[in-house]
């Protein structure tokens, strides 16, 4: 009855474990808090643990790998067609116990925590990017409104903020240029 395959289906606080013994068979069906899975996983033999990658499955991964057992990460699209019925915790785990055992699945390798960290390094630029240009479409969509238009691009930006600044026939009330005032203070 010695589990040698578990797959760990992770939720936010509750995580559902199925485990099988070398025959195949279902030894082991389990829901854990999240502060009781290391304490369950370091008292099992080291065996083989997969789970669906997702928001901290590199996290869980590495802390898991630590305690000696062999973690492999799988996309969830690769998944999906080991879902025998309606989907739900116990049964996800149960898909994945399977996938993680089939000689040509394709697995994700663990990310390191300086891995993780470029990662989001490279998504909080991203977002920032993305952040400056909705400000920027938005700025020229209102001042084209009032009729003032600066060609796009970021550097152009400066172009409607001279003219937000000099506007010489007062077509932008103090309510719209409030709005769009960079210097203003709040």
């Amino acid at each position: 009855m010695e589990i040698t395959t578990i797959g760990i289906d992770i939720a936010k606080s509750v995580f559902q474990f199925h485990g099988v013994d070398a025959s195949g068979r279902t030894v082991l069906q389990k829901k854990l808090r999240r502060n009781a899975v290391l304490n369950t996983l370091a008292q099992l033999p080291p065996c083989l643990i997969g789970m669906e990658v997702c928001a901290t499955s590199h996290h869980w991964a590495r802390e898991i790998t630590a305690l000696g057992h062999d973690v492999r990460l799988i996309p969830p699209a690769y998944v999906k067609p080991y879902v025998k019925r309606q989907k739900n915790d116990a049964a996800d785990a149960e898909a994945i116990c399977e996938a993680v055992t089939r000689p040509n699945m394709h697995f994700v390798a663990i990310k390191s925590v300086d891995q993780q960290a470029a990662l989001m390094l490279h998504r909080a630029r991203d977002l920032l990017v993305r952040q400056r240009t909705m400000l920027i479409n938005a700025l020229r969509a209102h001042m084209a409104e009032l009729g003032i238009t600066a060609p796009q691009r970021p550097q152009n930006v400066p172009v409607l903020i001279q003219q937000l600044e000099e506007d010489s026939n007062d077509s932008i009330t103090e309510v719209a240029r409030s709005a769009w005032s960079i210097n203003s203070p709040a």
